[in-house]
């Protein structure tokens, strides 16, 4: 007779008192249990997205429970050798689209980068930033050290004749990158890839079509505010930041809802990624 537990089962079976061995068991057993049903959610999530503001939601939302970073860097590497464009996804600061510019501006890091990847047989690769590896220290790296992120996890996807495709450039906090992270990225990697791809489609149709004027509908103290909102403070954080008060940024909430023409900041936030005012 088979008396063996499933992980679900494992989770929920009493632990008797005094036998840390079945303690441990059943932790490891309910842990195995959640990181697998967080996988399949995730690449649940990657099938759903088609635009930027859709990959943003799943990589700073949901991802982060598997590989939990303070930036992703997403790149796509065309023609041979390779030109890159790359995009920055955060949500510890407003303005991520610094550090993809960094990436992009200091030339030796993307090859670099690359390069490392390549020499590990397309395996995934952990730097810690430092004087010592390819990335250098320019202003990118500068850039991940205010972040607090001195940790990379890197990986991609190639083609049949080995040329990569794609690059995604993970910018974690101290240890937050080890071995378990750098297998889930390889778990990923694909679905990054594939969900990446299609915004860049989407993008590409879009440039062809007319575009709302959205960049001037809001002012520069709404512009903030909007930015602090999206970062998740609420107004008491947004006041104190800001030095106004509490009630003036509940006003100024309220013609930022008026003038994108939705009903709650959640809407707003999604309005206003749609028409690129902001850019995460």
């Amino acid at each position: 007779m088979n008396t063996a537990l499933t992980p679900a089962e494992a989770a929920q079976a009493p632990v008797l008192p005094g036998n840390p061995e079945a303690k441990s068991d059943a932790h490891s057993a309910a842990t195995d249990f959640l990181q697998i049903e967080s996988i399949v959610l995730n690449l649940d999530a990657s099938l759903r997205v088609h635009a930027r503001p859709h990959f943003f939601s799943w990589t700073q939302g949901l991802l982060q429970s598997l590989i939990r970073h303070e930036l992703l860097i997403c790149t796509l590497c065309l023609g041979k050798p390779p030109a890159f464009r790359a995009d920055g996804f955060s949500m510890t600061t407003p303005e991520p689209s610094v550090f993809s510019d960094a990436f992009l501006r200091d030339t030796a890091v993307a090859p670099g980068l690359l390069k490392a990847w390549e020499e590990r047989r397309y395996q995934p690769v952990i730097l810690e930033l430092n004087g010592q590896n390819s990335i250098g220290s320019g202003a990118f790296m500068r850039e991940l050290e205010r972040l607090g992120a001195p940790q990379l996890l890197v990986h991609g996807v190639h083609d049949a004749d080995g040329r990569a495709i794609s690059l995604f450039i993970f910018a974690c906090r101290a240890g937050g990158a080890g071995p378990r992270q750098a297998y889930l990225a390889q778990l990923l990697a694909p679905s990054l890839h594939a969900a990446w791809i299609r915004t860049q489609l989407r993008a590409r149709t879009e440039g062809t079509e007319e575009k709302p004027g959205g960049g001037s509908i809001l002012t520069v103290r709404e512009l903030d505010i909007l930015k602090w909102i999206y970062l998740g403070k609420s107004n008491f954080e947004i006041g104190a930041i800001l030095k106004i008060s509490p009630l003036t940024v509940k006003n100024h909430v309220q013609k930022i809802l008026r003038k994108l023409n939705v009903v709650n900041r959640t809407q707003a936030i999604g309005k206003s990624l749609e028409l690129r005012i902001l850019n995460p």
